[in-house]
C-alpha cells in the first residue's frame, strides 16, 4: 500500500524519529496524516501503531476522510434486544457509572458504555456539555460507535486491541470528528472476549488529566464485578501482595472451576502471575501453587491467608465460593460469624466443623446430591455444609438464614426438602 517518497521520512530512520520542526502533538498528527493519506508513507513514530492500524482498516474499507457521518439510532426493536442482552453488564456497571459520573460532573465530558458490538447502552447526560452539537448527537443510547461506522475512535481501537487508549483531534479518521478527544478501556467477560468498552469523550478541548488511567481504573472495577457475576459454581480467589489492595481495582482475581482449572484471571492477576488472562488447560496447583481442597478450605475462613505463588511471590488471599442459587459464601461467612457472637457456644460448634484439606477425605463425605464427578461433589458438599451451618447458627429461623445468605426462603426450603438428613438435624436442634 505504501510507497517510498524522496526525502527523509519516519520510516527511513526508525520508530523514534520525529522531525526537528515538529514540536507539538497536533503538529505530529498533522504530519502523520500528510504522510499516510497524501504520500502513502507509514507515519511510524508520529502517532501510535494502534492509530495507524485503525487508519489502514478504514482505508481498506474504502472510506473517505471527508465523508459526513450520520449518528442514527439502531432500530427500537434492536435497542430493546440489546439492553435485554446486556442486563448483566449494566447491573455490574451501575455502581461504578454513578461514581464515575459524579467524579466527572464538573467537566464538559460524557461517559459512555458500549456493548460488544459498539452500540451505546449507557450515556451520560451532562448539562455542561449540552451546547456541544457533535456530542449531543453522537453519544445517545442506541448509536453505534463501531469502527466500521465511525472510523478511528478510542472505543473502536480498544475493541480491536483489548487495550486502553486515547484518540485526540486529527487522529480520528473522519474529518468531522476531529473536534473530539476520547479515552476508552475494555471490559472482558469470563470467556476472555471484550464484552463492553467504557469511554469518556470531550468536544472542542483536551483532557486536562490522564483520562486513559481514569477510564482504565473504572473499567477494571466493572470488569471485576462482571467476572464475579458470571462465575456461578466457581471458587473466586482474591489476592495481592499487599492486603490493603484487596477490595480495590488493584486486587487480583482468579476464577477456579469445579474440575480444578483456572478458568479466568483478571488483568491484575495475569500480571502478577506472568501468564495470559484467558487460556485453557491450566490447573490451580501449577498456576497458583494450591490444591483445590486447600482453596475450598479457604472459603470456610473469613480472614486472609498467606500464599506463596509458584513464581516465588508472596501474596495475601481470600476465597469465595459463588453458588448458582445466588449464595455468596464469603458474605454468608461474615454474617454468620456475627451471628456466632450473639448466639453463643451452640452456634460456634455448628460453624466450627472443619473442611478437610485432604481431597480423599472430602470426596468421601456423604452427599445425596453428588454426581459422578468427585471434585464437583466436593463443591456441592461445601455448598450444603454452609447452608446447614447458617441454619444452625440462626437456630433454624428460615427467614433469618435466608437474609444472612442473601437468598430467598424458597432456596432453603428446597435444600431441606432435598437433604432429609439436614432437615432431621435441624429439627432435633430445635427440640
Amino acid at each position: 500500500m505504501f510507497t517510498r517518497t524522496s526525502g527523509l521520512t519516519a520510516s527511513d530512520v526508525g520508530s523514534n524519529y520525529t522531525p526537528f520542526f515538529v514540536s507539538t502533538r497536533a503538529q505530529r498528527i498533522a504530519m502523520a496524516r500528510q504522510q499516510f493519506f497524501e504520500e502513502g508513507v507509514r507515519p511510524t513514530g508520529l502517532v501510535s501503531e494502534a492509530v495507524i492500524q485503525s487508519w489502514m482498516r478504514c482505508t481498506s474499507g474504502r472510506h473517505q476522510t471527508s465523508e459526513a457521518l450520520e449518528f442514527n439510532h439502531v432500530s427500537s426493536s434492536r435497542m430493546h434486544a440489546t439492553l435485554a442482552r446486556n442486563q448483566e453488564l449494566l447491573a455490574a456497571a451501575s455502581q461504578e457509572l454513578v461514581t464515575m459520573e459524579a467524579s466527572l460532573s464538573g467537566m464538559e465530558c460524557r461517559v459512555l458504555l458500549t456493548d460488544a458490538q459498539g452500540v451505546i447502552v449507557h450515556g451520560t447526560h451532562n448539562p455542561l456539555a449540552a451546547h456541544e452539537a457533535l456530542l449531543s448527537k453522537a453519544t445517545r443510547v442506541g448509536v453505534n460507535l463501531a469502527e466500521s461506522r465511525l472510523g478511528t475512535t478510542a472505543p473502536g481501537i480498544t475493541k480491536h486491541t483489548h487495550q486502553a487508549c486515547t484518540v485526540t483531534g486529527a487522529e480520528h479518521y473522519f474529518n468531522c470528528l476531529q473536534a473530539l478527544e476520547c479515552a476508552a478501556a475494555p471490559i472482558h467477560n469470563v470467556q476472555g472476549h471484550v464484552a463492553a468498552v467504557l469511554d469518556i469523550t470531550v468536544e472542542g478541548r483536551s483532557f486536562n488529566f490522564d483520562a486513559a488511567s481514569v477510564v482504565g481504573m473504572y473499567a477494571t472495577s466493572i470488569e471485576n464485578r462482571l467476572l464475579m457475576a458470571q462465575s456461578h459454581e466457581h471458587v473466586v480467589l482474591r489476592f495481592q501482595a499487599s492486603p490493603a489492595l484487596l477490595g480495590t481495582p488493584m486486587e487480583a482475581l482468579a476464577g477456579i472451576t469445579a474440575d480444578g482449572q483456572v478458568g479466568w484471571l483478571n488483568g491484575v492477576a495475569s500480571r502478577l502471575l506472568g501468564v495470559p488472562a484467558f487460556a485453557e488447560g491450566r490447573d490451580v496447583a501449577s498456576l497458583l501453587g494450591l490444591e483445590l481442597a486447600e482453596v475450598l478450605a479457604m472459603t470456610r475462613r473469613s480472614g486472609l491467608q498467606a500464599i506463596r505463588l509458584p513464581n516465588g511471590l508472596g501474596v495475601w488471599g481470600q476465597a469465595n465460593l459463588l453458588a448458582r442459587d445466588g449464595i455468596h459464601f464469603g458474605q454468608a461467612l461474615t454474617y454468620t460469624a456475627a451471628s456466632v457472637l450473639k448466639e453463643g457456644p451452640a452456634a460456634t460448634q455448628a460453624l466450627a466443623e472443619p473442611v478437610s484439606a485432604n481431597p480423599q477425605t472430602e470426596s468421601a463425605a456423604p452427599n445425596p446430591a453428588a454426581n459422578d464427578d468427585p471434585i464437583q461433589a466436593r463443591l456441592s458438599d461445601h455448598h450444603h455444609q454452609l447452608i446447614d451451618s447458617t441454619l444452625a447458627a440462626c437456630n433454624g429461623n428460615i427467614s433469618r438464614a435466608a437474609r444472612t445468605l442473601g437468598v430467598s426462603r424458597g432456596v432453603l426450603y428446597r435444600h431441606l426438602r432435598n437433604q432429609p438428613a439436614a432437615s432431621d438435624k435441624l429439627a432435633s436442634s430445635q427440640d
